[in-house]
């Protein structure tokens, strides 16, 4: 059961359950980022939240933001292993070594990318040329040939914790796939 006000919108179910995850479908998810930064945070939060609920990682992201100085890509990349150490003290975020340290190997390659057009670029370069019509969660996919071949090219270029799934999440989330149901106030006219 759920405490939510009906405000007589229709929503994509999943976003019913709280007021966060409302406002989360409401406000950002399906909303294309800009600059690099935006998109690094995301691909980050991604990754802590392989294996673990969105709703987790949205509770926890003002603390990640504080840890990871607003997943600025510079610092990030310039963490040492004392700072690995001390995140993982850190019990506002996910204490996982692997995923902290696939966030500074990811800010690394990131700044890599900047000589060949930028990680906002490589994303948004395997956006799909035909969009999904789901009528109900049942019609939804948890990856796709595109998001595929997004964790491929991101891991021959050094970045982690990248896989199909999880860059099927991102791309939904960016905008780049509209995975909102039909009938969903968010879905736009198509």
């Amino acid at each position: 059961m759920t405490d939510l006000e009906d405000d007589g919108l229709v929503r994509c179910d999943w976003a019913n359950g709280s007021r966060m995850m409302r406002e989360y479908h409401d406000r950002e998810w399906g909303v294309p980022l800009e600059g690099e930064q935006a998109m690094f945070e995301r691909l980050s939060l991604e990754a802590f939240q392989a294996g673990l609920s969105w709703a987790t990682i949205l509770r926890k992201r003002p603390a990640f933001r504080e840890a990871f100085r607003d997943f600025d890509v510079e610092y990030c990349a310039g963490l040492t292993d004392a700072d690995v150490d001390e995140l993982l003290q850190n019990e506002g975020i996910i204490r996982s070594r692997p995923k902290i340290e696939a966030t500074r190997a990811n800010a690394a390659a990131t700044i890599e990318l900047r000589s060949d057009g930028g990680l906002e670029a490589l994303v948004n370069s395997f956006a799909p040329v035909r969009q999904p019509r789901p009528r109900t969660r049942a019609d939804l996919v948890a990856s796709s040939a595109e998001s595929a071949a997004l964790a491929k090219e991101l891991r021959r270029r050094g970045f982690r914790f990248v896989g199909p799934t999880n860059m099927y999440a991102l791309m939904e989330a960016t905008g780049l796939v509209n995975s909102h149901l039909v009938g969903c106030f968010r879905r736009g006219a198509d």
